[in-house]
Formats: structure tokens, C-alpha cells, sequence
């Protein structure tokens, strides 16, 4: 077996590759003894008819197509591996030359990783992000855990008022007609949540239980029914339920009811830690993030369109994934939005380039500055994944396939060069 490059132009790489015509015999026998049960000649059983025999009565070439997808696998990794390539993408196969007791010739037209030309990316100068967490920040936070440990209780006979749970029915009207869709019993209803069309929570303020109300709404422009899209609308509604949450009190009390904490300032003090430790997340996320942003910008790359969307079937796959978690399914969802796939694909188009183009620059880089992850970093990383998912260790190690060790070997590599260029960067 032999290969010559004979073009390169962007980023697709024609290679010639020559199969000697002992091996490509070779793969003809194969084909042969894969095949020949399908061949029915007279005075053979079937299955046993000599090769030669089916050769004459179907033709020379009979086996040829299965003997090129026999040989040309082999030879068309030896030829990747001979000139370094990395490709992309499956070849586009073409024959040039095939004659029994000659070479095959094959053509192979492939698309390899593109060029990345780095610019700066040392000592780039980038804005510092800073997240300072406040006593303000602290209280909102203590005053959401006393919001979601209030009691709901009823209000008595007092008028609705934001913050109010209320139950009602409802009817919806529009152009004189009720409408499919409107209509509701014993729905329950947050005054201020925002689920209700603009406008409907709003008139139910100062209204009492039991009380009949005509609430006057127009729905949005963009609204997801088309027939009800901009078009005024009128609710009929009865409330027959106002509930209001009794916040408990903030004191040692509260502390163990809600944590671990014996006091009320021990809870304070945690909660200021974790809030600290998430602002620093935050930050950390957020300039790196801006670093490597321009690091990208100062880059050139031809990047070839199957990357970009093989990125894109990925995106989809995992929005799907979470889709069917929350319990519905892609198509349902196409079904719902009224959008095509073709529409969502190009919705995740720019954000696939994104992150296309950011993985070749900080791989071009991580090369050049001869980052790699060694033999201790790995295994950190690995009893790190295993401790998550409560496995053991070495039992762990033992499952893990070669292309996931590859993956995660390529993460901390990643990592590392995310690192070096934010320890290298200017940041005012």
C-alpha cells in the first residue's frame, strides 16, 4: 500500500492511494466467502458455488464493491497516519483504477482540521471582573429562605393584594366568543408571579373572595395562539380563595428549624461564606470567559462548515436530552413552537461557531506552549469523577473506554491553557 498527496486546497486534503493487488486479492476472497450464500447457480448448492463460477455467470467485478470496503479502511488509516493528518469528516471515495491482478487506486478526498494563525495571547489586556458580596446581598438571601419556609394561611375577609395566593375560575372571552384554551376551575394564582397575560393579576388587586370580576386584557402581539395574537380579551372571573404566606420570625429559632446552625448568626456567617465562594465562581467563570474572548478575536480560522455543524447536532442532541428530563419530547416541541428543525439549527448556528472556533485556538495554543496532563493529573481527575458518582476508584478506572479517557485527558488540558492565559493577561 502507497499514498501521495496530490491537492490541498483549503481545508480538504485529496489524497491518492494505491492498494497492491495481492492484498486487494485478498479482500476479493473475503468478499467472496462473506458473499457467496447469497448466489443461487444451477448444479451448486447453495453457498458452495466456486468463486470462479459466480465470477462467470455475474460478472468479474461481482465481489469488487465489498473487497474496496474491505482493504480501503486499513489503507486509508496508513495514509492519515503517513501524513499527519486529522481529519474531520469521512472521506469522499473515488475509484480511478480497478483490474483484477492490478493495484486499485482510490481518491480520497478529505477534510482535515484548519489552520488556526495565532495572534496575542500573552499579556492581553482585558477588563477585571470584580463581584463584591454586600450586606444587601445577605439579607435578600436570608429573606428568601424565611419566604420559602412561610406558611400559607388563609387571609379572612380582607381584599386581595400583591403577594396573595388566590384560587379562582376563570373564562375567557375574545371578539364575543369564549375561546379554547380560556378556561379554568380552582386555578391557583400568585398575585405578582407574571404567569397571567400583562394586566391580569394587576385587576384582581383590592377584589374580595367570592366577588365576580370582569378583568379587561389584550394579548401580546407575539403571542404563541395565532388567533388570539394582539386581539383584546375579556376574563370573567371568581375568587374563591385569597391565602397569604405568614413569614416566621428571624431568630435562633428559625436557624434550627432551617439548618444545622444553633443560632441566627451562624446562619448569617455561612451563608455570607457561600454566597462569597459563588461570587468568586462567578468571577472566576467571567474573566476567563473575557480572556478568552479576546484571545479569539485575535485569531484567524477557515473553519470548515461540517464542524460547525456536527457542533450544531450536538447542541440539539443535548437540548433534546433536557427537553425529554422535563418530560416532553423534541418533536412535541417543534410541534408546539410551530418552528421547523432547520429553524432551530440556525438559531444554535452562531453559538456553535463559538465554540468551534474556541476549542481550535485554545488546542492550537495548548500545542504551542506544550501543555499536556499528566499521568497524576489524570488519575486526580478520575477519582474526582468517581468520587461524584459515588463509584469505586479502580472499578471506575477499569470501565472507563479509551476515547472517554481521551476526552477527559483533553479537558484538563483545556483547563491548563485557560489558566495560562489568564495568569498571562493584563487585567485592569
Amino acid at each position: 500500500m502507497s499514498s501521495t498527496i496530490v491537492k490541498k486546497e483549503n481545508n480538504i486534503v485529496t489524497l491518492q492511494i494505491q492498494v497492491d493487488a495481492e492484498t486487494f486479492e485478498k479482500g476479493i476472497q473475503q468478499a467472496y466467502t462473506k458473499n457467496r450464500h447469497r448466489f443461487n447457480v444451477p448444479g451448486f448448492r447453495k453457498g458452495k458455488t466456486p468463486r470462479k463460477i459466480i465470477e462467470m455467470n455475474y460478472g468479474e467485478g461481482v465481489f469488487y464493491e465489498d473487497a474496496i470496503n474491505i482493504v480501503f479502511p486499513e489503507a486509508y488509516d496508513k495514509a492519515i497516519e503517513e501524513h499527519k493528518l486529522n481529519p474531520v469528516d469521512r472521506p469522499t471515495i473515488d475509484i480511478e483504477e480497478i483490474e483484477k491482478g492490478k493495484p486499485v487506486v482510490f481518491t480520497a478526498d478529505v477534510t482535515v482540521k484548519p489552520e488556526v494563525k495565532l495572534g496575542e495571547y500573552k499579556s492581553i489586556e482585558v477588563e477585571k471582573v470584580e463581584y463584591n458580596v454586600t450586606e444587601e446581598d445577605l439579607e435578600k438571601e436570608i429573606k428568601g429562605m424565611q419566604e420559602r419556609n412561610a406558611r400559607i394561611v388563609d387571609a379572612g375577609h380582607r381584599p386581595v393584594k400583591q403577594g396573595d395566593m388566590l384560587t379562582i375560575d376563570y373564562s375567557g372571552f375574545a371578539d364575543g366568543e369564549q375561546f379554547e384554551g380560556g378556561t379554568a376551575q380552582n386555578q391557583p394564582l400568585e398575585i405578582g408571579s407574571g404567569r397571567f397575560i400583562p394586566g391580569f393579576e394587576e385587576q384582581l388587586i383590592g377584589k374580595n373572595k367570592d366577588e365576580e370580576v370582569e378583568v379587561n386584557v389584550k394579548f401580546p402581539e407575539e403571542y404563541h395562539a395565532e388567533d388570539l395574537a394582539g386581539k383584546d380579551a375579556i376574563f370573567k372571573v371568581v375568587i374563591h380563595e385569597i391565602k397569604e404566606k405568614e413569614l416566621p420570625e428571624l431568630d435562633d429559632e428559625f436557624a434550627k428549624d432551617v439548618s444545622e446552625f444553633d443560632t441566627l448568626e451562624e446562619l448569617r456567617n455561612d451563608t455570607m461564606n457561600k454566597l462569597q465562594k459563588q461570587a468568586e465562581a462567578k468571577m472566576k467563570a467571567e474573566q476567563e470567559n473575557k480572556v478568552i474572548e479576546k484571545v479569539v478575536e485575535g485569531c484567524e480560522i477557515d473553519i470548515p462548515e461540517v464542524m460547525i455543524e456536527k457542533q450544531i447536532d450536538d447542541d440539539i442532541n443535548d437540548f433534546a436530552y433536557r427537553l425529554r428530563y422535563q418530560g416532553l419530547e423534541f418533536e412535541k416541541y417543534l410541534e408546539l413552537t410551530g418552528m421547523e428543525i432547520e429553524e432551530i439549527r440556525e438559531q444554535f448556528r452562531p453559538n456553535a461557531e463559538i465554540l468551534v472556533r474556541t476549542d481550535l485556538v485554545l488546542e492550537a495554543i495548548s500545542e504551542k506552549e506544550g501543555i499536556d496532563a499528566s499521568e497524576e493529573e489524570l488519575n486526580e481527575e478520575l477519582e474526582s469523577i468517581a468520587k461524584q458518582y459515588n463509584q469505586d476508584v479502580d472499578k471506575f478506572k477499569s470501565s472507563i473506554k479509551d476515547e472517554d479517557l481521551e476526552y477527559i485527558k483533553m479537558g484538563i488540558i483545556k483547563r491548563k491553557t485557560v489558566e495560562l492565559l489568564v495568569k498571562e493577561a493584563k487585567l485592569s
